[in-house]
């Protein structure tokens, strides 16, 4: 924050973007407190899950993760984008 007031006072969008990160980093700690040090919170009941890729809220998909860099690579392949579409 000292750097971009005294460096760079007048540009709005890294003042922004420090705001936004400072927020997220925030919100994760915040949450890391309520889940009790977690990193990720438990697992949702089914109904809320059914509800939330209902309403649009979660994504449903398959889960591909790279063997060789598990920790740098994956993705969610969601049904019926990119895929062979069958009957």
């Amino acid at each position: 924050q000292n750097y971009l007031d005294n460096f760079w006072p007048d540009l709005k969008a890294a003042h922004e973007l420090f705001d936004s990160i400072l927020q997220a980093q925030r919100e994760r700690e915040s949450e890391s407190q309520e889940n009790n040090g977690k990193e990720y919170s438990e697992h949702l009941p089914v109904e809320i899950l059914e509800a939330g890729i209902k309403s649009g809220r979660y994504i449903q998909g398959i889960l591909h993760v790279n063997k060789h860099r598990a920790q740098l690579e994956a993705l969610v392949r969601l049904q019926g984008f990119g895929g062979k579409e069958t009957g």
